[in-house]
């Protein structure tokens, strides 16, 4: 099953509207979504190297915009939206934990956490209800995302043919990998 997946978003990266999907999965990821644009941006980047930084730009546009939306949830939405958000994640008081972060460290939260598997909306969502700078939010989503859309995709050009062959050697054990990564990181974010 997994083999076939991969195999038919390799198939589909080359397909007219294969960036406009990432767009949105990159969207939506920043503010709702629980999926990573990297499922989509990496055999995309894999399947024709020679549109890596196009994707990574366009990832990069529209996970900030996503970003804002999670932002004018957390500030406006809160209790309505971005509340069963958070408990939807096993956090529900992960906006106390982020305001504390935020005023301790500031802005490095954002550059940090948005390097990380650690779900981005919840990020986006808690600056917004902490009522951080948007300026700043801002400028650290673009480069903190773009940081990690650009050095990924640079990597993957650089380094593609190999990274293919890895991978598609190597799929369910990467996969396993992937999963057990993310099980971790909502471990860390639901008990810390």
């Amino acid at each position: 099953m997994l083999r076939s997946l991969y195999d038919r978003i390799i198939r589909l990266s080359g397909h007219r509207n294969a960036g406009t999907a990432l767009a949105v999965v990159s969207f939506t990821e920043s503010s709702v979504f629980p999926i990573p644009p990297d499922a989509l941006l990496i055999p995309m980047c894999l399947a024709r190297p020679d549109r890596a930084f196009r994707y990574a730009l366009w990832c990069t546009i529209a996970s900030v915009l996503g970003g804002l939306l999670g932002y004018a949830i957390g500030a406006f939405l809160f209790e309505a939206v971005a509340l069963p958000v958070l408990r939807a994640y096993g956090h529900p008081d992960a906006l106390a934990t982020f305001q504390g972060w935020f005023e301790r460290w500031g802005a490095a939260v954002i550059l940090i956490k948005g390097l990380t598997p650690i779900p981005y909306k919840l990020v986006t969502i808690a600056a917004g209800a902490a009522h951080f700078s948007l300026a700043v939010f801002i400028l650290c989503s673009v480069m903190t995302r773009g940081a990690r859309f650009f050095l990924l995709a640079w990597l993957l050009r650089r380094y593609g043919p190999a990274a293919r062959l890895f991978i598609e050697r190597r799929l369910n054990l990467l996969a396993g990998l992937l999963a057990a990564a993310i099980v971790a990181a909502i471990l860390v974010i639901r008990f810390a």
